[in-house]
């Protein structure tokens, strides 16, 4: 560790462990547009599910709906400054005041939603940077969108918002959920018991909670983009020398 970076870490140390936890911004990215089965269509539920769990935690949850986004023709980053047009102006904003991110995507052929992809593709990794994300999935099925997880991983990664270790999937949403996003707990299936679910997606957010706040605070002592400034020019910025 460089000495000159002793005193910024000391500091955020201090701060992180004097501050007390406290509300923080989520961009809650859902990944489904299909609006018609069968099989059942299962992403109102869901949204429904996460959004109730981070509000209850104390989260101020912003939604970003993929069916206010067109297929990708040109992305925010190619206006100039102020010219994008307002409602993706709107969701930059959202985007880069939050301090963490839950996508939440079905799986179809063992990979995201392509709905989510194309809301992601609208903004550049400096939007998304330093800042931790969690992911969420769901199926009719068996594995609960597991392999759709698994890829998501890398776009998040390459954007700059790292996922958390745990992930949530949600195997037969249609049969652990009810309609309004509740634990269906009238069945007698020990799989839809709340406890189990509370400590389940808990790991989850608490450690997307852990880096939120973490990046928030030190944030407030050293400018991430100092040293790693957004690519505003072209591609080969990335090249090495």
């Amino acid at each position: 560790m460089r000495s000159s970076n002793l005193p910024h870490l000391l500091l955020t140390l201090s701060y992180f462990h004097s501050a007390p936890a406290c509300a923080l911004n989520i961009a809650l990215i859902t990944g489904s547009t299909r609006t018609s089965g069968p099989p059942t269509v299962l992403h109102p539920r869901v949204n429904a599910f996460i959004l109730n769990i981070l509000e209850q935690r104390g989260h101020d949850v912003a939604q970003i709906d993929p069916d206010d986004f067109p297929l990708l023709e040109k992305p925010h980053f190619s206006y100039p400054p102020g010219r994008a047009p307002s409602k993706l102006q709107e969701v930059h904003s959202t985007l880069k005041d939050a301090d963490g991110y839950v996508c939440v995507t079905p799986e179809y052929n063992h990979s995201p939603s392509p709905a989510l992809l194309n809301v992601l593709n609208h903004f550049g990794s400096s939007t998304f940077s330093f800042k931790p994300s969690a992911i969420v999935t769901y199926s009719a099925g068996q594995w609960g969108g597991a392999r759709a997880g698994v890829s998501l991983r890398t776009t998040l990664s390459e954007l700059g918002c790292l996922p958390v270790s745990a992930m949530i999937h949600i195997p037969k949403a249609q049969e652990v959920l009810d309609r309004d996003g509740n634990i269906n707990a009238s069945t007698d299936n020990d799989v839809n018991d709340p406890e189990r679910w509370q400590k389940y997606y808990g790991r989850c957010f608490s450690q997307l909670e852990w880096w939120a706040e973490a990046a928030r605070c030190h944030k407030k002592v050293a400018d991430p983009f100092d040293e790693s400034p957004a690519f505003a020019k072209s591609p080969n910025q990335r090249n090495a020398p």
